[in-house]
């Protein structure tokens, strides 16, 4: 019987943030498709990625074997971003948006969405958000396709422990990732549809490429597709977060996840699929309220507490986390069900901040307006702070 190699990789997205200000500099992004990752500039007055060497910096091959590999590679390159930091004078910041950078002072978009910013144009331009994508080895493109259909139900119940971007252009948004509002903006992006076959799925892709839709299969951003380069099955709807710890966890129960899925699909036995119309108002709850909401459990036709189906999730798939040696990984899900998602974390500072410093009745417009500030400078302080706490 066939097994995929569920090996592992991550792809991360750090803001580079300025000591005294705290506003976003440039940015990282690193790529499975290439063992650079790359620095660019938010404004091209700081002429900020020419200090470093030419925008580029060697990174290594982030495919690793295990979640152990992914861990040392993970750390490694957390390592060096910080070391260049030191050297260069900036701060590192890992999270799904900034708390009060706006996005129309932007110079470019994300390199990953730069070839459709005529097509998509504001929705493009304003895409100042970063994320995590996790590869997961399916070699078999029909399995993957299988697995893809079945893994959307659990989607926004995994957007909801990694959830990081509360603040939008100095606002507290309400909700917990408003990373995904902005990129579900984008045009064939957020829950995919059903596919029957890989090659219906491919046919989908080649009408759209025929039809000048797309240029190529690259621009297809589902939350979770078949990497159109690689043999895995590829996750995007997590925002960065600034704990390692996290990521690890999430990749970890991700990768337990598509291995339950598979043995499932190996018994002939699988999740009732249901439309994305429905997944999608699981998704809605899990931007707007993260852990502390409830998702509708579809089987039941009944609100449950997102905490509840968690823990039935590790339950399940706590047989393929015994064969894949991810205990340590997996038990940090408690930590963050425990304390909360990053969101949560830096909502928290932003209330305390704004509860010690309130100022008193009848100040001026201008008196609140640097409380409000302060408040988000030091959410920039903590998401900083735990981006830089590595083993």
């Amino acid at each position: 019987m066939y097994y995929p190699s569920f090996n592992i990789g991550i792809e991360e997205e750090y803001q580079l943030i300025d000591p005294e200000s705290r506003e976003l500099l440039g940015y990282v992004t690193q790529s499975m498709a290439q063992e650079k990752i790359i620095v660019r500039e938010k404004d091209p007055a700081f002429d900020f990625a020419q200090r470093f060497n030419n925008a580029v910096i060697e990174a290594g091959t982030p495919v690793c074997v295990d979640i152990r590999d992914a861990r040392e590679q993970l750390l490694r390159l957390r390592h060096k971003i910080l070391e260049l930091g030191v050297t260069y004078g900036f701060k590192v910041a890992a999270a799904g948006t900034h708390p009060f950078s706006h996005w129309d002072e932007q110079a470019q978009p994300m390199p990953r969405y730069q070839g459709i910013e005529d097509y998509g144009q504001m929705i493009v331009r304003r895409l100042l958000a970063f994320g995590v994508s996790i590869h997961i080895g399916i070699e078999d493109r029909e399995l993957a396709v299988d697995v893809m259909n079945t893994m959307r139900y659990l989607l926004p119940h995994i957007l909801c422990l990694s959830t990081s971007s509360p603040f939008w252009g100095g606002h507290n948004t309400g909700l917990k990732s408003y990373r995904s509002v902005l990129r579900d903006a984008l045009p064939r992006s957020g829950i995919p549809g059903q596919f029957n076959s890989y090659q219906e799925y491919r046919s989908f892709v080649d009408i759209l490429v025929r039809t000048k839709s797309i240029p190529d299969v690259g621009r297809i951003y589902y939350d979770i597709v078949p990497h159109h380069r690689f043999p895995t099955l590829v996750v995007r709807l997590c925002d960065m977060m600034p704990d390692y710890r996290d990521t690890l966890a999430i990749t970890a129960l991700i990768q337990a996840t598509v291995a339950w899925m598979v043995d499932l699909c190996q018994r002939n036995m699988s999740f009732r699929l249901y439309e994305r119309t429905l997944i999608g108002e699981n998704k809605w709850r899990a931007v707007r309220y993260g852990l502390e909401g409830r998702l509708i459990d579809f089987g039941i036709e009944e609100e449950v507490p997102v905490q509840n189906l968690l823990q039935e999730l590790l339950t399940q798939v706590q047989p393929l986390v015994d064969r894949f040696g991810t205990h340590r990984e997996i038990d940090h899900i408690q930590t963050i069900l425990k304390r909360g998602s990053s969101a949560d974390q830096q909502l928290a500072v932003w209330k305390r901040q704004c509860q010690n410093n309130r100022p008193p009745a009848g100040v001026s417009k201008e008196e609140s307006k640097r409380v409000s500030k302060e408040a988000l400078y030091a959410v920039v302080d903590h998401i900083v702070a735990q981006t830089e706490e590595s083993e």
